[in-house]
C-alpha cells in the first residue's frame, strides 16, 4: 500500500532580503520558472514604493523621465509575497529565520542577500558619515526619494556642484545644465569616466559635456563642504586649483562618488565579507550554502563592476538554481562551521555541486569573457544617458587597459567633430571597444561584442561601417529582421515583441510586463512603441493564433 503522503510537496521557502533592481529581478526570474508552485517566496523591501528603475533616476533629474514611469513590472502570481518597508535586521543562521524591524519572522530553506549598496559619501569637513543627515542642499543621488529631492533643489538655487565625474556624475551633470542651472563638475582624475575612457577618448567626452553647458574641473577633490546654518553654500577644493583655497559656490551639491556594498546585515549574520559578501561560482555564501546574495552586495570570484545588468544575470542564474532545489527537495544540512567547498564532484554522496553544473553550462557556450569561470560578456557594457552626447565602453577599455598578447587596437580620434572610437581585436573577434560621439557606430560595436561576430579582416572598418544589421528608428520597422534586437538590456528581439501583440499586448506596459523591453536603461522606450503601433496596425482582424498572427506580420517585412 502507498503512502497517502508520498505525494504531498511542502513548498520550498525563499526569503529575498531586498526590492531593488536585483531582487525584484529575482522575484520575477523565480515566479516565471514556477509554474509547479514548488516555491514559496517571501520579499523584504526597506523601501515603501513598489520597484523602480534605479538607472533612470538620472533622467528624472534630467526630466526626460517622469517618477511615474521608471516602474518596474510586478510579480503578480498570488504566490510571492512582496513586504515593503520591511527592513530585515537580523538573521538566525541555525532556526534559519529572518527577523524584521516590524517584529515578523520569516522561516526559510533558502535566503537570498540583495541589499545593493549605498551611496558612497567623500571623507571631508562639512558631509559627516550618516548619509541620512546630510547638510540641507547636499545630496546622493541613489533612491527615488533622492532624485525628487534633487529636482525640487533646482527651482530655487542659483547654481550646482557635481562630485564624481564617473557614469552617475556625466548624467547628473548634462541633467542639471539640461535644465539651464549652471553646473561645475568636479573630478580627482585627469579627464572624467576614466575608469571606462583613456585620455583621448575622456578629452572628447569634456569637450562634450563643456559644450553642453557643463563646467568641467578635473584634477582636483572637494576639501572642505562649507556649511551656513546648516545648508551647504559651497565646496572647497584641493589639487589643481587656481589659487589656493578655492572654492565653488553653489546651493546644490550631488555626490556620485561611487558606492559601498551594503553588508551590514551579512556581518552581523556572521557570513564572510570582505569588500561584499563572498559568494563562490554558484552565488552561495562561502560560509552557508543555504544564503545566497547577488547583485551589489555580493562579491563573486570574478569580481564585480556595479552593472545593473550583471546583477539581473546572477538573479537568472540563481533562480534556475533555485527552481532545482526546489524540484528535488534534500534533507537539511548542518551549517558548516568553516569556509565551504564549492567543488562537488559525482560520487561525493550528494551529487554534483552548483559550481560543478554551472561549469558544464558555461562550457558548452562558445567562449566569451570569462573571469572566474563564468561567462560575462553582455554584463560590461556601459552607456551613458546623456541626451545626445553618445558614450558607450565595453570590454577591454579604459586607461587601465593592460595590452594583451594577440590583442590589436585601432583608433580613430577626430576631437574637431567630437569623436572618438577604439576596438580591441583578439581571436577574429571584438573583445573591447570605446565609442564617444558616433551613437550608430557605437550601436554596431555592442552588437558585434555581444553576439561575437566575426571581424573584417581589417578591424579599421569597425571604426565607421556597420558591421551587423541593426534595428532601424520604429519608424520603419519593415526594414527590420525578426532577430533584430530592439532591447539589449534584456536582449528582447523583434520577434519577441511580435509574439507579445500577437497574444494580445496594444501598449509598452504590456511588453514590458511580458519581456521586460524598456525596464533596463531606457533608450528602446521609442522604438519599442513605434513597434508596437505598427505591429498593432499590421496585425490581421479575427481569431488567430500567435504562430499565424507572428508569421504574418514577418511575411510583411
Amino acid at each position: 500500500m502507498s503512502d497517502p503522503q508520498q505525494g504531498l510537496r511542502v513548498p520550498h521557502r525563499v526569503v529575498v532580503v531586498g526590492h531593488g533592481m536585483v531582487g525584484a529581478r529575482l522575484a520575477d526570474e523565480l515566479s516565471r520558472r514556477d509554474a509547479d508552485g514548488a516555491l514559496d517566496v517571501t520579499v523584504l523591501g526597506a523601501e515603501p514604493y513598489e520597484p523602480y528603475n534605479r538607472v533612470l533616476l538620472s533622467d528624472v533629474v534630467a526630466g526626460r523621465t517622469d517618477v511615474a514611469a521608471i516602474g518596474m513590472p510586478l510579480v503578480n502570481d498570488g504566490r510571492t509575497r512582496v513586504l515593503r518597508g520591511t527592513t530585515a535586521v537580523t538573521v538566525d543562521r541555525v532556526a534559519r529565520v529572518v527577523l524584521a524591524d516590524d517584529g515578523t519572522r520569516h522561516p526559510y530553506d533558502h535566503l537570498v542577500l540583495a541589499t545593493g549598496a549605498a551611496a558612497r559619501l567623500p571623507d571631508v569637513p562639512g558631509l559627516g558619515t550618516d548619509a541620512t543627515a546630510l547638510p540641507a542642499g547636499v545630496h546622493a543621488l541613489r533612491t527615488l526619494d533622492d532624485a525628487r529631492e534633487v529636482v525640487a533643489a533646482t527651482v530655487n538655487t542659483p547654481r550646482a556642484v557635481v562630485v564624481g565625474g564617473g557614469v552617475l556624475g556625466v548624467e547628473v551633470a548634462l541633467g542639471l545644465a539640461g535644465r539651464g542651472l549652471p553646473t561645475t563638475l568636479v573630478h580627482g582624475a585627469g579627464a572624467p569616466m576614466d575608469r571606462q575612457l583613456d585620455d583621448q577618448a575622456g578629452a572628447v567626452l569634456r569637450a562634450g559635456l563643456e559644450a553642453a553647458g557643463v563646467a568641467v574641473r578635473t584634477g582636483v577633490r572637494p576639501q572642505e563642504v562649507l556649511v551656513v546654518g546648516g545648508r551647504a553654500v559651497g565646496v572647497r577644493l584641493d589639487g589643481a586649483t587656481t589659487e589656493p583655497g578655492e572654492t565653488l559656490g553653489a546651493g546644490l551639491l550631488v555626490l556620485a562618488c561611487g558606492t559601498a556594498p551594503e553588508t551590514a546585515l551579512a556581518r552581523r549574520s556572521g557570513l564572510a565579507v570582505e569588500r561584499g559578501v563572498v559568494v563562490g561560482p554558484d552565488l552561495a555564501s562561502v560560509t552557508d550554502p543555504r544564503v545566497f546574495a547577488v547583485g551589489d552586495c555580493a562579491q563573486p570570484p570574478e569580481g564585480s563592476r556595479g552593472l545593473v545588468a550583471e546583477g539581473w544575470d546572477q538573479a537568472r542564474r540563481l533562480a534556475e538554481h533555485l527552481v532545482v532545489l526546489a524540484a528535488r527537495p534534500r534533507p537539511a544540512a548542518a551549517v558548516p562551521a568553516g569556509p565551504r567547498e564549492h567543488l562537488r564532484l559525482p560520487g561525493d554522496g550528494a551529487g554534483p555541486s552548483m559550481a560543478v553544473r554551472l561549469g558544464t553550462l558555461l562550457s558548452s557556450r562558445a567562449p566569451g569573457a570569462r573571469a572566474g569561470g563564468v561567462d560575462t560578456r553582455g554584463t560590461d557594457v556601459v552607456k551613458v544617458k546623456a541626451g545626445p552626447l553618445s558614450v558607450v565602453a565595453m570590454g577591454r577599455c579604459g586607461s587601465g587597459r593592460v595590452p594583451a598578447p594577440g590583442e590589436r587596437a585601432v583608433r580613430l580620434g577626430d576631437p574637431a567633430a567630437g569623436r572618438y572610437v577604439e576596438a580591441v581585436v583578439a581571436d577574429g573577434v571584438l573583445v573591447g571597444a570605446t565609442c564617444v560621439g558616433d551613437a550608430r557606430v557605437a550601436a554596431d560595436l555592442t552588437a558585434a561584442y555581444t553576439r561575437r561576430t566575426p571581424v573584417p579582416a581589417d578591424p579599421a572598418f569597425l571604426l565607421l561601417t556597420p558591421v551587423m544589421p541593426a534595428a532601424e528608428p520604429a519608424t520603419s520597422p519593415e526594414h527590420m529582421p525578426d532577430d533584430a534586437t530592439v532591447c539589449r538590456c534584456n536582449g528582447v528581439t523583434k520577434h519577441d515583441i511580435a509574439a507579445c501583440v500577437a497574444n494580445g499586448a496594444s501598449t509598452q506596459g504590456d511588453v514590458a510586463r511580458a519581456t521586460r523591453a524598456t525596464t533596463g536603461c531606457g533608450s528602446c522606450t521609442e522604438a519599442v512603441c513605434g513597434l508596437v503601433e505598427w505591429l498593432a496596425r499590421a496585425r490581421p482582424a479575427g481569431p488567430e493564433t500567435e504562430d499565424q498572427a507572428v508569421g504574418e506580420v514577418h511575411s510583411s517585412v
